[in-house]
């Protein structure tokens, strides 16, 4: 037991109508723990956080902290308790700086904040322009702010909601070593991840949540990584991960004619980007945060401006076409930001999952059709395991994960020849990760070309035939079979390639 418990959930359950969230969810959390919360989109857990945070008030069980039983519901109560929750999803005002988004609130001088705010940054090696206004951050930086702005709260009681769903390596391990200093600390931390290599690598228990329930909990020592993906599947089931279809012809590069290429590419965050992508190939595309990985695609899906060089899909040049143009050509593309580029929130589950296709004669010359969209829909909510009422629900009000399913059964509604995933398994839970991935694998089966942007480098690693690093808006490694492994990519992300740094 710790020294000291500082939170204590009791018997918490909550229902909304006739739809019971919560089942009598009981957890513990101490001096220097950090508690590792999983569970599948739906679970629960951010029903579990408001109610802690005071945003939601249970319908029964009570919550103490440090021994003190929490009589109010009000998120100032919470605050006071010295709780902090990050959100997955950035909140912050776009017109405001970076150093105004992270200060506001706090009654002390703006001179003594600045020195505060720039320890913090130091002890996790960040380096944020504060000046920056907000609209201008990327996903990866908004969510270093909201990090921040808990930090420097110093709360004794800290909740983490999937904090590296959008972080690159350097940002990752930062953060790992921030929350060992709060651990020595005595801060207790709520750790909300769908990635189980983190859970062994920086928890001390774990808990999983499932249909508003806490099957499993107890010391992460206890458990071994499958022991806790059974636990989010519920009983009976398999784990779909483990059965995708991974057979595939190995690729003869020699003799196939690629599908999509760049030549000389170049545009706005990077320069004479050279790649080719080949039928049934995924092609993995790391590096750090800012390297230039994201700017590459939208350019290449019409978004921003070329500045030089070609590309060139089954032997037809799309340089610089529209995205519409592109879209008809064959080339589609999930985005790193669902909710700014990805969804219509006020629309249905049907209408987001087909408006890539208006325009396509299967839909309809003139009024839509409705079958085909009813049947497009079903497919990829049956795919996907998505979590709908039905496909009139409207997308805004699916859970994060269940929104990201809806992004990408979208872009395949299309029958593209070149799927562009930026970032596609962010926010989703590790059993709805095994269907995202089972569907690439079919996709790439299939003939299907992938060129895959992600942060996360077990993802690059177990999905990609072929990797190559960016590094400062340039290729500058090519990696295939065994030397695709995380150290040699990260070590390239980084601009360092056989013990000799490349310039850029």
């Amino acid at each position: 037991m710790p020294e000291k418990l500082l939170l204590d959930i009791r018997d918490i359950h909550k229902s909304f109508g006739m739809n019971a969230v919560l089942k009598g969810i009981s957890l513990k959390l101490g001096e220097g723990e950090v508690l590792a919360l999983i569970g599948g989109n739906g679970a629960g857990k951010s029903t579990l956080m408001k109610i802690i945070m005071g945003i939601y008030h249970q319908d029964s069980g009570e919550i103490y902290v440090r021994g003190e039983k929490v009589t109010s519901n009000k998120t100032s109560a919470a605050l006071a308790n010295g709780i902090y929750m990050v959100p997955q999803e950035p909140l912050l005002f776009p017109n405001m700086t970076v150093e105004e988004n992270i200060v506001i609130g706090f009654d002390k001088k703006a001179s003594e904040l600045h020195k505060e705010l720039l320890d913090v940054m130091k002890e996790v090696g960040w380096n944020l322009d504060l000046t920056r206004k907000a609209s201008s951050l990327s996903i990866a930086e908004q969510q270093m702010v909201e990090i921040l702005r808990g930090l420097l709260r110093r709360a004794s009681i800290l909740i983490l909601d999937e904090p590296t769903s959008a972080l690159a390596f350097d940002e990752t391990e930062s953060l790992f070593k921030c929350v060992e200093d709060l651990k020595a600390k005595g801060i207790g931390i709520i750790y909300i991840t769908h990635r189980m290599a983190e859970v062994f690598q920086i928890a001390t228990d774990v808990a999983i949540m499932r249909d508003g329930i806490v099957p499993i909990i107890g010391k992460v020592t206890e458990f071994t990584r499958e022991m806790l993906v059974k636990g989010l599947l519920p009983p009976g089931s398999q784990n779909q991960q483990a059965s995708a279809e991974t057979t595939q012809k190995a690729i003869d590069y020699e003799k196939a004619k690629p599908v999509f290429e760049l030549q000389n590419y170049s545009g706005y965050g990077f320069s004479n980007i050279s790649l080719k992508v080949y039928p049934g190939e995924i092609l993995g595309l790391a590096g750090v945060i800012g390297a230039g990985r994201t700017e590459i695609a939208t350019t290449v899906f019409g978004r921003d401006k070329v500045l030089g060089g070609k590309a060139i899909l089954d032997g037809k040049d799309v340089t610089g076409l529209s995205t519409k143009k592109v879209l008809e050509a064959g080339i589609n593309y999930v985005p790193e930001d669902r909710h700014l580029h990805g969804l219509f929130k006020i629309s249905d589950v049907a209408a987001n999952t087909t408006s890539a296709m208006l325009g396509d004669k299967s839909m309809g010359s003139f009024f839509l059709n409705k079958k085909e969209e009813y049947r497009m829909t079903q497919k990829y909510v049956d795919d996907f395991r998505t979590k709908v009422t039905g496909q009139t629900q409207l997308t805004g009000s699916l859970s994060g994960g269940n929104q990201q399913k809806v992004v990408i059964g979208r872009s395949l509604s299309t029958s593209p020849k070149l799927v562009i995933l930026d970032e596609p398994t962010r926010g989703i839970d590790a059993g709805a990760r095994g269907d995202v991935y089972s569907i690439i694998h079919q996709l790439r089966n299939q003939g299907v070309s992938v060129l895959l942007i992600s942060s996360d480098m077990e993802e690059i690693v177990e999905l990609s035939d072929r990797v190559m690093t960016v590094c400062q808006g340039r290729i500058n490694g090519e990696f295939t079979g065994e030397d695709i492994n995380q150290d040699n990519l990260m070590a390239a992300s980084f601009g360092i390639t056989k013990n000799t740094e490349v310039e850029a």
